[in-house]
Protein backbone atom coordinates (compact mmCIF):
# COMPACT_ATOMS: atom_id res chain seq x y z
CA UNK A 1 0.00 0.00 0.00
CA UNK A 2 1.45 3.21 -1.20
CA UNK A 3 0.93 6.60 1.25
CA UNK A 4 0.15 9.72 0.24
CA UNK A 5 0.67 13.03 1.70
CA UNK A 6 -1.55 16.06 1.20
CA UNK A 7 -0.53 19.36 0.08
CA UNK A 8 -3.72 20.85 0.46
CA UNK A 9 -7.31 19.75 1.99
CA UNK A 10 -7.97 17.52 -1.26
CA UNK A 11 -6.21 16.90 -4.84
CA UNK A 12 -8.26 15.89 -7.99
CA UNK A 13 -8.89 11.93 -8.47
CA UNK A 14 -7.34 11.99 -11.94
CA UNK A 15 -4.39 14.07 -10.63
CA UNK A 16 -3.81 11.78 -7.36
CA UNK A 17 -3.87 8.35 -9.93
CA UNK A 18 -1.13 10.42 -12.19
CA UNK A 19 1.11 11.18 -8.78
CA UNK A 20 1.65 7.99 -7.19
CA UNK A 21 2.44 6.53 -11.17
CA UNK A 22 -0.70 4.36 -11.60
CA UNK A 23 -1.61 6.42 -14.30
CA UNK A 24 0.88 7.21 -17.16
CA UNK A 25 -1.11 10.97 -17.74
CA UNK A 26 -3.61 12.83 -16.04
CA UNK A 27 -5.77 11.60 -19.43
CA UNK A 28 -5.32 8.04 -18.96
CA UNK A 29 -6.19 8.41 -15.23
CA UNK A 30 -9.17 9.85 -16.10
CA UNK A 31 -10.24 7.21 -18.43
CA UNK A 32 -9.66 4.76 -15.79
CA UNK A 33 -12.24 6.51 -13.73
CA UNK A 34 -14.68 6.59 -16.91
CA UNK A 35 -14.05 2.43 -17.17
CA UNK A 36 -15.32 2.08 -13.73
CA UNK A 37 -11.99 0.45 -12.38
CA UNK A 38 -11.31 2.94 -9.67
CA UNK A 39 -12.77 2.91 -5.94
CA UNK A 40 -12.44 5.39 -3.14
CA UNK A 41 -13.36 3.57 0.07
CA UNK A 42 -14.26 0.59 -1.53
CA UNK A 43 -16.90 2.17 -3.92
CA UNK A 44 -16.59 3.03 -7.93
CA UNK A 45 -16.05 6.24 -8.51
CA UNK A 46 -17.07 7.82 -11.87
CA UNK A 47 -16.66 11.24 -11.27
CA UNK A 48 -12.89 12.22 -12.48
CA UNK A 49 -12.18 15.15 -10.68
CA UNK A 50 -13.85 13.13 -7.02
CA UNK A 51 -11.82 15.59 -4.25
CA UNK A 52 -10.02 12.91 -2.31
CA UNK A 53 -9.24 13.90 0.90
CA UNK A 54 -7.47 12.37 3.90
CA UNK A 55 -8.07 9.04 5.33
CA UNK A 56 -9.73 7.92 2.00
CA UNK A 57 -8.86 4.64 0.23
CA UNK A 58 -7.95 4.70 -3.67
CA UNK A 59 -7.70 1.45 -5.44
CA UNK A 60 -6.56 1.09 -9.15
CA UNK A 61 -5.39 -1.93 -11.32
CA UNK A 62 -4.31 -3.88 -7.86
CA UNK A 63 -2.68 -0.97 -6.40
CA UNK A 64 -4.10 1.16 -2.70
CA UNK A 65 -3.34 4.10 -1.74
CA UNK A 66 -3.82 5.84 1.53
CA UNK A 67 -4.52 9.42 1.68
CA UNK A 68 -3.04 11.37 4.92
CA UNK A 69 -3.18 14.58 6.01
CA UNK A 70 -1.24 17.39 4.82
CA UNK A 71 1.21 18.34 7.41
CA UNK A 72 -0.08 21.53 10.29
CA UNK A 73 2.16 24.60 9.08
Amino acid sequence: MNEFTLKSEHIPLCDLLKIEGIAESGGQGKMFVADGIVTVDGEIELRKTAKIRAGQLVECLGQTVKVLAAPES
